[in-house]
């Protein structure tokens, strides 16, 4: 038989080598029901005032890859400039008329600026931007930036703004 001192220290061993497992498990289980949760989405719906353009024509003259559109302009909702967006789309591809351009669009808002991007053929409509990134309240921000109307009186954006659960 085991002397009682022996029994003792080892049941000692046994319970805090339990306790310390069950704690890591439960602290296993906190962060993982955290992560489960679905990360907070906010919805922009906002019209576009563009005020400036320009479309600088590298040679040769017309339209040729490193041709740059650069735009900025107001975004608004409901009839009130609530922001101020600008960008740009380069010339990647020509085959025929059909031209494909890379754009980058950054809309600042009260909150703080949000980044996207995507490859556009010109004319196509709507145009789906990936978010890149943020800063302010969008500094996590992830999702997508649908544009409508591109480049006429009726533009409109629809930005649906996921943001990480650990906000």
């Amino acid at each position: 038989m085991y002397p009682r001192k022996a029994l003792r220290k080892s049941f000692v061993v046994v319970v805090a080598g339990a306790l310390l497992a069950g704690g890591a498990l439960s602290a296993y289980g906190a962060e993982t029901s955290t992560a489960s949760r679905p990360a907070p989405t906010e919805i922009l719906e906002l019209a576009v005032e563009n005020d400036q353009y320009a479309a600088p024509d590298l040679p040769p003259a017309g339209a040729s890859v490193g041709d740059l559109y650069v735009y900025s302009g107001w975004l608004l909702e409901d009839g009130r400039r609530v922001g101020q967006g600008g960008g740009s789309c380069q010339i990647v591809h020509l085959d025929g008329a059909k031209i494909t351009t890379q754009c980058v669009l950054t809309a600042r808002l009260e909150q703080g600026s949000l980044t996207a991007q995507s490859l556009w053929v010109t004319g196509e409509s709507p145009l789906d931007m990936a978010i890149t990134g943020g800063t302010g309240a969008y500094r996590d921000a992830q999702g997508t930036v649908r544009v409508w109307d591109i480049a006429t009186p009726d533009e409109r954006m629809r930005a649906e703004i996921i943001h990480s659960a650990t906000r």
